[in-house]
């Protein structure tokens, strides 16, 4: 079937059609492309087209689709049992793994998907502090538990919305949202409101209003803060954990955090997520201390299997400085296109991370992201697809370069962007 006969059935059975919204491409518009399969840095659709692949699951397929050794981890965990519901001997080597890939994290629990990470993480904050109120940043996403709804960046943005109905009033008071990249917003709630402030929560490279690095400083401002105020700092590394470098971004930034959170990456392509940090942080989990969480498809088998690999492959072949090159490559290309075609536009990249802004200057906030054009980011999204290019459906997503793409893939790209620029 086609893809629009996909979509017209799905309509029936999945509320818009969709099982996460921004699939939708409400940020585009038009029909959703339906994937049938995906091999290295490409992907076929349902309607039997070949598609560069630029969005790579939104961040996981680090080492590109069906990457051969871990399609074989997979293969083989899975005829053992797919699930039990108990202890595995992988769920410990995993853990092992993270927790000397990244030494910050002393101890990890494992979960399933990025969303419970960081739900989880601020439950043990104020399990921990004995406080209520959090710290979030304008536009960053850190999944939809109800207070990280408040001002939150990702497919509400796309939606044209700041915040969710269904949200309790109760839990949005207790979110504090300065905006990204603004110390002096922050000092301050911390001068009103430190005691009160159980944790500051923060993508440390914002990638959910579109890339947004952070300001130099900034990540360090944070660490002085809650350490000021008594508050725990939680890194949300679902996206930066691990596309940077063979560890969190934390790491390379010389910045520890109390807890990181993963996903992503770290399952290989399966649903994964895991919060880590301190010892005396992370013993107040149950069965330890009074901070409940539990999951029947924690450290699933299958799943760990997928990110053993995918892990180990990473340390074993550093794909990050071909990675960064080439991203790199892409991103000066398309902003020597929108100068030489005086078209308004701006593709901002950070290691293997870009995002073309339709907007003329580097984008530091959301404020700077909402004015961007979105029509015109639609239009160039729907003209790069049908060069065989697939970006992220929204303006306030980020596109990855994974291992996979070569010098050849970027060069397509750029072709593809300078026509669909020229023709628009």
């Amino acid at each position: 079937m086609t893809s629009k006969e996909l979509f017209s059935r799905a309509k029936k059975v999945i509320p818009g059609g969709v099982n996460s919204p921004v699939r939708a491409f409400n940020g585009v518009g038009g029909d959703p492309v339906y994937m049938v399969s995906g091999k290295g840095s490409r992907m076929t659709t349902a309607d039997g087209a070949t598609l560069l692949d630029f969005c790579g699951s939104w961040g996981p397929l680090i080492l590109g689709h069906a990457r051969a050794e871990v399609v074989e981890a997979i293969c083989k965990a899975a005829c053992e049992g797919t699930s039990f519901g108990t202890n595995t001997p992988r769920e410990v080597e995993f853990a092992e793994l993270l927790c000397s890939m990244i030494p910050s994290m002393k101890m990890v629990r494992l979960m399933s998907s990025g969303t419970e990470a960081t739900m989880t993480a601020l439950r043990l904050a104020r399990g921990y502090t004995g406080r209520r109120k959090i710290v979030k940043f304008d536009g960053c996403y850190h999944g939809h538990a109800d207070y990280l709804l408040v001002a939150a960046g990702s497919g509400l943005l796309t939606g044209g919305i700041t915040s969710s109905a269904g949200v309790s009033p109760a839990a949005a008071a207790e979110v504090l949202v300065p905006p990204y990249n603004d110390l002096a917003a922050l000092n301050e709630l911390i001068r009103t409101q430190g005691d009160e402030i159980a944790a500051i929560i923060v993508e440390p490279i914002a990638a959910n209003m579109g890339l947004v690095p952070p300001a130099p400083g900034f990540l360090a401002g944070l660490r002085d803060a809650a350490d000021r105020c008594g508050a725990l700092l939680i890194f949300d590394e679902v996206i930066t954990g691990f596309r940077m470098g063979p560890g969190s971004y934390g790491m390379l930034a010389g910045v520890t955090p109390d807890l990181t959170c993963l996903g992503k990456i770290v399952g290989g392509g399966l649903p994964i997520g895991a919060v880590g940090g301190r010892e005396d942080v992370m013993s107040k989990l149950a069965p330890l201390g009074p901070v409940y969480q539990a999951g029947t498809l924690s450290g699933n088998p299958v799943a760990v299997a997928s990110g053993i690999a995918t892990l180990n492959l990473l340390r074993k072949e550093n794909p990050y400085p071909e990675m960064e090159r080439r991203c790199r490559t892409l991103a000066e290309g398309v902003n020597a296109l929108a100068r030489t075609l005086g078209v308004p536009m701006h593709c901002a990249a950070k290691g293997s991370l870009f995002t073309p802004y339709f907007c003329p200057h580097a984008v530091n906030s959301l404020a700077d992201a909402k004015r961007c054009d979105t029509k015109a980011h639609a239009a160039f999204f729907h003209a790069m697809l049908d060069r065989g290019i697939y970006l992220p459906p929204s303006q306030f997503e980020v596109g990855f370069v994974s291992a996979a793409h070569s010098d050849s893939d970027i060069q397509i790209f750029l072709r593809a962007a300078a026509d669909a620029l020229k023709s628009g």
